[in-house]
Parts: C-alpha cells; structure tokens; sequence
C-alpha cells in the first residue's frame, strides 16, 4: 500500500479532499508548508484551521518550519509579477520540492497538492512545477485535479457547515495586493 504526502495552502482549499482520501481508507497526511503567507497571524490562523479540520479524521499533519524570509529570498525580484505569473511558478516549486524531500526522507511514497483547487490558481502551472520537483527529487507526483468529481461543491459546502476560517487570498503579500483587483 502507498503512502501520500498531501500540500496544503489551508483547511478550505483541503477539506474536500482529506475527507475523500480519508473515507477512502488511503494512507496519508497532510504537509502544511506555507511560508509564503504573510503576516505570521494569517499563518498560524490557517495552520490552527489546518490541524482542526485534521483532528475529524484523525490525519496527522506535519508542519515544516515557517521562514518567510527563506521564501521571500526565493521570489526576488517577481514581487511585481501578476498572480500566476512567474512568482506563482516559484513559489509552487520551492514548496513542492521541499514536500518531496520530506517524503523522500520519511517514507511517503508520492505527493499530491491542492495548491492548484481554487479558481485563483492555474491548476497546469502547479503540475507543470510538482513535474520538475519530481524529477528532481525522484518522488512520484500524484496529478490528480481535486476540483473534479463533486469535490468543488463539497469543499463549498464544509466550509459553510464548519464556518471554517476563509481567506481571499493565498497567503502571499503581492497576491493579497492583487486579490483586491479580482
């Protein structure tokens, strides 16, 4: 039997899918590796709506450390880009790749992500970067698109009935400057 190592930005962008996985009785838990979110109170916001959700399904989450600075220093210089331009691609990567390497490391036998569900991300970006850190990392690379298959309406509905904590932007400073303009 595998073992995944599911990314998650947050709780509302992952529930749908942590339910599924978990009903589906697969072996999994949940990396929340977000340095990108800015400012820390947003983060530990997400991260504590992260470990909640988890705790119904009894998933262990597995938190690397939060170094926006490390991140910040990954993105210059596309702190101007448009969400899903090249600061998106970044991103993506340097938070896949360091989700291989902890699997690598821990026994996980692939990742997922659900950094591509929501509408403000470009789902072929995501995999196109989850491709090369997998290449580069040697660990498989699950393509599934959690936006199919009824999950959408069910991530819409457990965010309504947890009230969980919703945000309108994915963590990162410039793309919180560009959500206002969506």
């Amino acid at each position: 039997m595998s073992k995944l190592l599911l990314l998650s930005c947050c709780a509302p962008c992952s529930c749908a899918v942590i339910e599924k996985l978990a009903i589906d009785k697969v072996e999994f838990a949940v990396m929340f590796f977000n340095p990108n979110i800015f400012p820390f109170e947003e983060y530990e916001k997400r991260k504590n709506e992260q470990i909640n959700f988890c705790k119904k399904y009894d998933v262990d989450v597995i938190e690397l450390s939060y170094n926006h600075e490390d991140w910040e220093n990954v993105i210059k210089g596309l702190e101007n880009e448009p969400e899903r331009g090249k600061r998106c691609s970044k991103c993506f990567y340097y938070r896949l790749e360091k989700t291989m390497e902890y699997a690598k490391e821990h026994g996980f036998d692939k990742v997922s992500s659900v950094l591509g569900i929501s509408r403000y991300k470009n789902l072929d970006q995501v995999n196109e970067e989850a491709t090369k850190a997998s290449i580069k990392t040697g660990v498989e690379y699950d393509l599934t698109n959690w936006r199919k298959g009824g999950l959408e309406q069910r991530r819409q509905y457990l965010i309504k009935e947890t009230k969980m904590y919703s945000q309108n932007y994915c963590g990162c400073p410039y793309s919180a400057r560009d959500s206002k303009k969506v």
